[in-house]
């Protein structure tokens, strides 16, 4: 014989716990004339094959078909009839809950056009004030089928949707750069929180409150994860400059570069690249070393020409395989900074690399 729950409340909600079924292990079985008291900031939804029919709101509520309208016709139970049947019932948790986390993971890409690598990475955290504003929607959504819901099983959605609607503020911003972002920020705080409460309402939730920390730039991109990023071309560009770090550390001419500075501040130069706003300490110290790099390549420029032998600072002319291609490698990084025409790029790999093919056969 089924188990008639004749009373039953929630009052020990706990602060994180969105909806809590009663009972826990499924359904249960109840009679017009049964009890249901529900506390201050709460509702209880009946659900009934997977549906949230009927709500009700804060205090003593004894069933009857007056206000089980929904289910009662489901159910087709006539007027102060006892017969018991069969439904869950889930406790939501209506107050707000405060200082909700958030932040941008994944990075928001800003588009950066003809600075750095084209494109910026994002990085931001704050908080947000949220709630259920509707019961039953947030019960369709979340919470039939299962005993509770706390805030961390839909932790990720609330993520992915501030996100989302973050970096579509941004983009429609016409923002190209961190302090442009920066500035922008307050205006955007009440846009977001306008487009937020348009998205959670058909969650059954609310927004209260919208907090971000300024906006920063993400320099630690892994080269994989960069092409998810950046465009083909500047994709190779980067693998170039990462090619001529590494021969930068090899022995002859690599070695020689390494220590004129070519090679040497290559991962500086892609964070540059990633945050085209570094702070000005950071871009004098680019400056210098590209200018060390520029003297080193105005000696290999030198001989490549012609003046052969020794140069002025005894640093041999490139002779073996290693050499030569460490050579071609900062051709690459010298043509990707901007730093030598192309015409010169072109003439000086041509040669260097008729000598490669030469030693290659």
């Amino acid at each position: 014989m089924p188990r008639i729950i004749d009373v039953i409340d929630h009052p020990n909600m706990q602060d994180e716990e969105l909806t809590y079924r009663e009972p826990q292990q499924g359904s249960g079985d109840w009679r017009m004339g049964s009890q249901v008291i529900v506390g201050e900031s709460q509702a209880a939804v009946f659900v009934r094959g997977g549906q949230a029919l009927d709500v009700f709101t804060a205090g003593r509520h004894t069933l009857s078909t007056a206000n089980l309208p929904i289910l009662s016709g489901l159910i087709g139970l006539a007027t102060s009839g006892r017969t018991p049947f069969t439904a869950d019932l889930y406790f939501v948790n209506l107050r707000d809950l405060p200082q909700v986390g958030w932040g941008t993971n994944p990075a928001i890409v800003m588009e950066t056009p003809g600075r750095g690598l084209g494109v910026v990475l994002l990085m931001t955290h704050g908080v947000i004030d949220i709630g259920i504003d509707d019961p039953v929607m947030f019960v369709k959504q979340y919470a039939v089928n299962r005993p509770q819901v706390r805030l961390s099983d839909i932790r990720d959605r609330i993520q992915s949707t501030l996100v989302g609607e973050v970096s579509n503020i941004l983009s429609n911003s016409g923002a190209q750069s961190v302090p442009d972002t920066n500035r922008l920020l307050g205006d955007m705080e009440g846009a977001i929180l306008t487009r937020l409460n348009q998205k959670f309402a058909t969650l059954g939730m609310r927004i209260k409150a919208f907090e971000a920390k300024p906006f920063t730039a993400r320099e630690d991109v892994s080269l994989d994860e960069l092409r998810n990023y950046v465009s083909l071309e500047t994709y190779e560009r980067v693998q170039r400059l990462i090619i001529a770090q590494k021969a930068a550390e090899n022995q002859g001419l690599g070695g020689a570069l390494a220590g004129a500075g070519v090679g040497f501040g290559v991962g500086q130069q892609l964070g540059a690249a990633m945050n085209p706003d570094a702070s000005e300490m950071q871009r004098q110290m680019n400056n210098q070393q590209m200018m060390m790099q520029q003297m080193m390549l105005d000696m290999m420029q030198k001989q490549a020409v012609g003046q052969g032998g020794q140069s002025a600072t005894n640093t041999p002319v490139p002779q073996t395989r290693a050499e030569i291609t460490a050579l071609l490698d900062a051709l690459d990084i010298k043509l990707a900074s901007g730093e030598l025409t192309e015409a010169a790029y072109n003439r000086l790999t041509e040669k260097w690399q008729q000598r490669l093919n030469e030693l290659a056969g």
